[in-house]
């Protein structure tokens, strides 16, 4: 049995444990509010955005006499060489937050098993497992936004073609753009058939999913292409709830019926709008800013869910160190009372000695 002293110094320590763990989930609860107003704020460019390209979609011509589509970012072809995109945390301490979207990473791959991936990692966790298991290509898609394509010899069938770590805190929508349009010259140039995107998906504390998006080819403007995803169990969700009770955080998602409205106005059936320059050219600029904010909008979504994840984490983290304290304290009680027990028994045999 371990001293009482040995105790007292642990018991202390637990608790010290226990301030830090206890003012994280403060924070994490004040930054995921913040993230949720980020969010919501970026809902009404991206909704507008793509009323004005289903408005262009309809003044012009997207296909041609043969039925091929005229914009390079809505052919689909054979898919051979695919990018995928995965969007993950920037720091640990959030439970399983980032295993779980390298997971989802490593079974989609897993399910590609004749086709050849490029990844793109947008967060230092996702950039440290990639970096651990693929070679890296020396070529980077940044380096190469030219019209002709770079010839390269690849690493491997699964390789790491480009990173970017420090974003995701940021949710500053440069770097998305950055990424996209690295993307978009790569699938004008033939280089990719299609893109992928894995990231969490945030509606609320306790409605979040795992998801594995399409993004290259556009098959339908306004209309996600979900190829993969899971949601957190009941266990989980419970956790959420207890950890957003505790920091005083809404888990409600968030009310987005006013934004919806006032973007659902511009475009209707019937309205008519005149367009500076022809739709043709409006439609060819506007077609990479959709694949940026579809991607910036995976970044913020992940921000929050991060957030969230390590509120959770940090909840549980406090209720075990109250625990332990609970049984360090009747550890140490018990130890105490069984030194006073035995030096009352000295005292009297050494009384009954004389």
């Amino acid at each position: 049995m371990a001293s009482i002293l040995d105790l007292r110094r642990r018991i202390r320590s637990v608790k010290n444990t226990r301030q830090i763990t206890k003012a994280m989930q403060m924070i994490s609860a004040a930054r995921l509010r913040r993230a949720q107003d980020r969010a919501l704020a970026a809902r009404p460019y991206a909704q507008m955005l793509t009323n004005v390209l289903k408005s262009l979609v309809a003044r012009t011509d997207v296909y041609d006499e043969s039925g091929e589509p005229l914009h390079p970012l809505l052919i689909r072809r054979e898919e051979k060489n695919i990018l995928l995109i995965v969007v993950s945390g920037e720091k640990g301490l959030a439970g399983a937050f980032n295993s779980n979207i390298l997971k989802n990473a490593a079974l989609f791959i897993s399910t590609k098993q004749d086709k050849n991936i490029d990844v793109i990692a947008a967060g230092r966790k996702s950039r440290d497992y990639f970096r651990k298991r693929y070679p890296f290509s020396s070529v980077s898609l940044e380096k190469h936004l030219g019209e002709e394509p770079p010839v390269t010899e690849r690493k491997g069938r699964i390789q790491l073609v480009d990173e970017h770590a420090g974003v995701i805190g940021t949710s500053t929508y440069a770097a998305s753009k950055q990424i996209a349009d690295e993307v978009v010259h790569a699938y004008r140039r033939g280089e990719i058939d299609s893109v992928y995107i894995v990231f969490n998906e945030f509606k609320s504390v306790i409605a979040q999913r795992l998801v594995v998006e399409e993004v290259l080819p556009i098959v339908k403007l306004g209309e996600r292409d979900i190829m993969q995803s899971s949601e957190p169990g009941e266990e989980e969700r419970f956790k959420a709830i207890r950890a957003a009770e505790h920091a005083g955080a809404d888990i409600k998602a968030m009310d987005t019926t006013a934004v919806d409205a006032m973007a659902a106005a511009f475009f209707h059936d019937g309205a008519d709008y005149i367009y500076e320059q022809p739709p043709a050219k409006l439609l060819r600029d506007l077609l990479p800013k959709y694949v940026g904010v579809q991607i910036y909008r995976a970044m913020l979504e992940s921000e929050a869910a991060e957030h969230a994840a390590r509120m959770t984490a940090m909840d549980s983290a406090t209720n075990n160190a109250s625990d332990m304290i609970d049984r360090l304290t009747l550890e140490m009680n018990r130890a105490r009372q069984a030194k006073i027990t035995t030096e009352i028994i000295e005292i009297v045999s050494g009384a009954a000695a004389l």
